[in-house]
C-alpha cells in the first residue's frame, strides 16, 4: 500500500521512514497502558514478556530521531550552532517535566481532597511519594526545579535531559574519531556499572534517579550513531536471524512470572539474570542490563527485517495512525503520563471489572490518538494557508448555489 499524497514527503526532501515514527507512537501508546497502575490490559505488555519494555524502545528511537532532527544542524551550520539547537531541547523538554509534576500534584491533590474518606479511600498524595512536596514544599521546589528531587513517576524526561546534553560531546568526539565517540558511551555504561554512579532523586534518603542518564545513554547513542552513519547496523545473515529470534523466545519464559515461577530451574535462572541478590534491586532497569540492552537491538533486528521493503503498508489502516502518535512524541508522552494517573483513580472510584478496565484503557488510547491529530493540525498552521479570494472562485451557475463553492 502507497502513502497518501498528504502523506509523502515533500518534493526535495528525503522521505521520513515511517518505521521510527511508528514504534516512537507505539511507545508512547504502551507507556500509558503500563503506568495505569493495577491494570489487567498491563499484563499483555511488551515488558511481560522479555527484558527491556517500552522505555527501551523510547530511548532508541529518541536517539534515531535525535541524529535526524539535530544531527545535520553541527553539520550544516557550525558546531556551536547545534550545541544552541540542542540547548533549546532541552529548555523544553525541562519545561514540559515541570508542567507535568505540577498537573500530576494538582490531581493528586484533588483526588485526596474528593476520595480520601472511607473504608475504600486511597491517599493518592502519598501514592506517588509527593507528601514530602506537600509537607514541605519550600525544599522540594528548590530540589525540583535543580532535577535532585525528582519523583520515581517523574523520572524519564530529566533522563532525557541529560543525555541530551552529552550530545555536543559525542559530537566533538566523532569529530576527531568515531572510535572515540563509541569509546566514550561504553567506557561512561562501564565505569557506572563499576562504580554504581547516579544522581540523587531525594535530599533525605539514598534513593537515586530510576532512570539512570549514565547508563541508558548507551542505548540512545546507539540508534543516535546508527542514523548518522557512524556505525553500521549488522547484516540480515540466517545465522544472526536465527540467534536474534532464539535469544527473544528464549526470554519470554524468563520473563512472564507465570512461567518461571512454576517451574524452579528456570525461576532460579530468572533470579541470577535479573540480579536479584544485589542489594539495589531496580539496578536491573536503573544502570541498564546488557539483558536489557541485547534484548532491545534483538528486537529492532528483527523488526527491520521483518519490514525491509514493505516500510509503505504502515501507511495504510490502523497503522498510520499509530505513525501519527510518533509524530508528535513529547506532547503524547506527556498526554500517557498525565492520563495514566488519572485513570488510575478512575478505575479505583469505578472499579477494576473486566468492561470497566476495557473502556478506560481504550478512553486513555483514544484521547492520545486525539491528542497527536490535534498537536498535528496546529503545527501544520492552517491559518497561514491562503484563503481563496471570491474573484478567483468559479461563478456560480445554473443548478449551483453559491454556498456550494469550497470554503476553507
Amino acid at each position: 500500500m502507497t502513502p497518501n499524497v498528504s502523506q509523502s514527503p515533500a518534493k526535495g526532501k528525503s522521505p521520513r521512514d515511517p518505521r521510527l515514527d511508528f514504534f516512537r507512537g507505539l511507545a508512547m501508546l504502551i507507556i500509558m497502558v503500563a503506568h495505569i497502575q493495577r491494570n489487567a490490559w498491563g499484563n499483555w505488555i511488551p515488558a511481560r514478556f522479555g527484558p527491556s519494555d517500552a522505555a527501551e524502545m523510547f530511548v532508541f528511537c529518541s536517539g534515531y530521531a535525535a541524529a535526524i532532527a539535530f544531527g545535520g544542524t553541527f553539520v550544516k551550520a557550525g558546531f556551536w550552532m547545534g550545541v544552541r539547537r540542542i540547548a533549546l531541547r532541552c529548555w523544553q523538554v525541562y519545561w514540559a517535566h515541570l508542567g507535568l509534576f505540577f498537573f500530576i500534584a494538582m490531581i493528586s491533590a484533588v483526588a485526596y481532597g474528593w476520595f480520601s474518606t472511607g473504608e475504600d479511600s486511597r491517599n493518592y498524595i502519598t501514592g506517588l511519594n509527593l507528601g514530602p512536596f506537600f509537607d514541605d514544599p519550600a525544599p522540594q521546589l528548590i530540589g525540583l526545579f535543580t532535577l535532585t528531587y525528582v519523583p520515581n513517576y517523574f523520572d524519564i524526561l530529566p533522563m532525557y535531559i541529560v543525555i541530551l546534553m552529552m550530545v555536543p560531546v559525542v559530537v566533538a568526539l566523532q569529530r576527531i574519531h568515531v572510535n572515540a565517540a563509541v569509546g566514550f558511551c561504553l567506557g561512561l555504561y562501564a565505569i557506572t556499572w563499576l562504580f554504581n554512579l547516579n544522581f540523587p532523586a531525594e535530599p533525605w534518603s539514598g534513593r537515586v534517579w530510576f532512570f539512570n542518564p549514565l547508563a541508558w545513554q548507551l542505548l540512545f547513542f546507539t540508534g543516535f550513531m546508527l542514523a548518522r552513519g557512524w556505525i553500521q547496523p549488522p547484516p540480515f545473515k540466517p545465522w544472526l536471524l536465527a540467534l536474534a529470534a532464539a535469544y527473544v523466545l528464549l526470554m519470554i519464559p524468563l520473563s512472564r512470572w507465570q512461567i518461571y515461577t512454576q517451574v524452579p530451574v528456570l525461576h532460579a535462572v530468572h533470579d541470577w539474570l535479573w540480579l536479584r541478590w544485589h542489594d539495589q534491586g531496580g539496578i536491573f532497569k536503573t544502570n541498564h542490563h546488557p539483558l536489557r540492552y541485547l534484548h532491545i537491538l534483538a528486537l529492532a533486528y528483527l523488526a527491520v527485517w521483518l519490514l525491509q521493503g514493505r516500510e509503505q503498508v504502515l501507511y495504510g489502516w490502523p497503522w498510520r495512525v499509530v505513525i501519527k502518535v510518533g509524530q508528535q512524541a513529547l506532547a503524547t508522552f506527556l498526554t500517557s503520563m498525565a492520563l495514566a494517573w488519572v485513570l488510575t483513580i478512575a478505575l479505583d472510584q469505578l472499579g477494576r471489572e473486566p468492561l470497566t478496565v476495557a473502556l478506560v484503557n481504550l478512553f486513555g488510547l483514544g484521547t492520545i490518538i486525539a491528542v497527536a491529530y490535534l498537536v498535528g493540525w496546529y503545527k501544520s498552521e492552517p491559518w497561514r494557508r491562503p484563503r481563496p479570494s471570491v474573484e478567483s472562485a468559479p461563478a456560480a451557475g445554473p443548478g449551483r448555489r453559491a454556498q456550494e463553492l469550497p470554503l476553507t
